[in-house]
């Protein structure tokens, strides 16, 4: 899904783009209303992920004409302080469907962000099906595939795999894995996380030999690497 982002701190906008390409999702962020809606007048989006509080336009105007240039059924989403009251019944009221408080956690935005998308695009529920290599992802049934042969993985097991194809050859911090795919649980011991990636790496047999490999990044996480061979 296309997904636009407006936030008066860039590095905001961005490390929310960040999350969501991680999740499958194409994005785009956006420091100021008039930028955001100068592009949607070229290229529409399919939800709308914007800061309630815009520098340069009040964010109920931009709010509205955004949804002017928008589909009909796409869902727009802001983002409030966590005392900002006034901007949560502000936003509701001007017609947008969730809000996020910020700071924005990763795994509760990637979790409303696709609860969001469902209702709003239920006809694109089904399967999706996603190939690297040998390696193929049915994501509705959570099965994944080598070489056509079905890997008996577990349901953290498919999506932390998910998690490293999606994000080949960039570094990811064992935080950000731990959001993703431990979202609601708050206390994962290291070891847990560290056999969950040894599982990953053996049942997926990412070795140089099959194009890939799955490696430790000091004192910050793993990154999967794509070899050319």
């Amino acid at each position: 899904m296309r997904i636009a982002v407006l936030d008066n701190d860039r590095s905001q906008a961005d490390l929310i783009c960040q999350v969501l390409t991680g999740a499958g999702h194409s994005c785009l962020s956006f420091d100021n209303g008039k930028e955001l809606l100068a592009h949607l007048r070229k290229e529409s989006a399919d939800l709308l992920i914007m800061d309630w509080q815009v520098n340069d336009l009040p964010a109920a105007e931009v709010l509205r004409r955004a949804k002017e240039k928008m589909a009909a059924n796409a869902p727009t989403m802001f983002l409030a302080g966590s005392s900002a009251e006034d901007d949560i019944v502000a936003g509701v009221t001007a017609g947008a469907d969730d809000y996020l408080i910020k700071p924005v956690r990763r795994g509760e935005l990637v979790a409303r962000v696709s609860a969001v998308l469902r209702r709003a695009y239920p006809s694109q529920n089904g399967s999706e099906q996603l190939q690297f290599g040998p390696y193929v992802f049915e994501t509705r049934p959570g099965r994944l595939l080598m070489d056509g042969e079905v890997i008996d993985v577990t349901h953290k097991e498919f999506y932390l795999a998910l998690l490293f194809f999606r994000n080949i050859g960039r570094p990811l911090s064992r935080a950000y894995i731990h959001e993703s795919v431990w979202v609601r649980e708050t206390a994962v011991p290291s070891r847990t996380m560290d056999t969950h990636v040894s599982r990953v790496r053996n049942k997926l047999q990412l070795r140089p030999e099959n194009g890939f490999r799955l490696v430790p990044v000091y004192s910050y996480g793993y990154r999967l690497e794509k070899l050319g061979i």
